[in-house]
């Protein structure tokens, strides 16, 4: 018997490139069909068919206080109310860049746009910009968008449909994007000492989150920093996934090491389409109107969005011990997952740090994308379905994280793990 998703999803393939408005919706990889969410509330979704699932995508990522919170709710409806857009200056802007500013260090002055893809594009010319230099360098497996110039051996989609690059990339667009090594600092290296005045920026995801969750090894991050500063580099953290979800000044303040620019994404708008990017006063004053870098957007710092952003934020800061929670919840159900892969007689590693994890289906420690990649995606796909058919909402991908939020109880966790448990011990 067809099922109302599997209608909808014939239907959008009439009217949508593959059925979908984001490859990383799809659910070829897995030999499955995209489920059509009708509604979410706390750690729930609910698709067109009536079936609840537990969710661990949150959106991929914003939903840390869960879906629906009440404060966030009526902000937004509040705000709503008032008009939808105005293309002009508003209160709420100031408001929320001062949040910001307050919550990271390491961000003086902030540009509101309008997703995490604009935000980096828009800090990878504020960089080149501020530094008079072209050349970046960007790591294999991260994933910073799909801006022309970082659109090359990137992480989510582009991995999991194996897609070396993209079509509609002229080659110019990307000969100044230098190639290195995730964790492997030399790489990096090796670039400066051959280019290194013409290098603006080195950008990083602090935590690798789109070849599935990878860890910093210890002194990476510092080396990155100490590079930049000796050839004069800005140093760009992408924090689109891990800003305000590792702590109130993100992956930053976990790692204690500070990036020149930094970039955020939907959790500044609790999950509304929004970005942004910030850093020094000195490098943010390039930018237009008031520098020469020229960078805009008619929706940029939408009232709706900022209401519920600023909603956010103001709970995450007044009330820190929801990071101690998160992590204490994140070392609870990936440890026990790593232990139910361990009994099974499996050497699959599970990476995590606070509410953010992987399961890789790989025989190896994954630490970077070469690692990554030996994961097998036919294991995770018959993984996946099976924990969706029994009402567990995973990323249809391999290269994808978990997220846990505040709302995920520990009876959904345990749930959750015992139907791993079950799935493995079938094995």
């Amino acid at each position: 018997m067809t099922t109302r998703c599997e209608q909808l999803f014939e239907e959008a393939g009439q009217y949508l490139p593959g059925g979908v408005n984001s490859p990383v919706r799809a659910f070829g990889s897995i030999g499955d069909v995209p489920r059509f969410i009708n509604r979410a509330d706390a750690s729930y979704l609910w698709d067109e068919d009536g079936r609840r699932y537990i969710d661990y995508v949150g959106s991929w990522g914003p939903m840390l206080l869960g879906h629906n919170h009440p404060d966030i709710l009526k902000s937004v409806t509040e705000a709503c109310a008032r008009g939808l857009s105005y293309g002009a200056s508003t209160k709420i802007e100031t408001d929320m860049a001062r949040k910001i500013c307050e919550m990271v260090p390491s961000v003086e002055m902030v540009r509101m746009v309008n997703s995490g893809t604009e935000a980096v594009m828009s800090a990878v010319r504020a960089a080149r910009g501020y530094t008079h230099r072209d050349k970046i360098i960007k790591f294999t497996g991260c994933y910073h968008g799909h801006s022309d110039s970082l659109l090359v051996k990137s992480g989510s989609g582009m991995l999991t449909h194996a897609v070396p690059g993209s079509l509609g990339v002229p080659k110019g667009c990307t000969q100044d994007t230098l190639l290195a090594e995730y964790n492997h600092p030399d790489s990096v290296e090796a670039h400066f000492q051959r280019e290194g005045t013409q290098i603006a920026a080195v950008i990083v995801e602090p935590v690798a989150a789109n070849m599935g969750v990878v860890l910093p090894e210890p002194g990476f991050l510092e080396s990155l920093r100490s590079l930049c500063t000796a050839y004069g580099a800005l140093l760009i953290f992408d924090e689109v996934i891990t800003g305000f979800r590792l702590s109130t000044g993100g992956a930053q303040q976990a790692f204690g090491v500070t990036p020149d620019l930094t970039t955020f994404g939907k959790i500044i708008g609790a999950g509304m389409p929004v970005g942004a990017y910030g850093g020094k006063r000195s490098i943010m004053e390039v930018v237009s109107p008031l520098g020469n870098v020229y960078q805009a957007g008619t929706l940029s710092g939408n009232p709706v969005a900022m209401a519920a952003g600023y909603t956010m934020l103001g709970l995450l800061d007044s009330h820190p011990q929801i990071y101690d929670e998160l992590a204490e919840k994140g070392n609870y159900f990936f440890g026990e997952l790593q232990n139910i892969v361990q009994r099974a007689g499996l050497p699959y590693p599970v990476c995590h740090t606070g509410s953010l994890g992987c399961l890789f289906f790989a025989n190896r420690k994954v630490t970077d994308y070469e690692s990554a990649k030996t994961s097998d995606t036919q294991a995770y796909a018959s993984y996946c379905r099976y924990m969706l058919r029994h009402g567990i909402y995973l990323a249809p991908a391999q290269f994808e994280a978990m997220f846990l939020s505040a709302a995920h109880t520990k009876e959904q966790l345990d749930e959750t793990l015992n139907l791993a448990e079950s799935y493995f011990r079938d094995r």
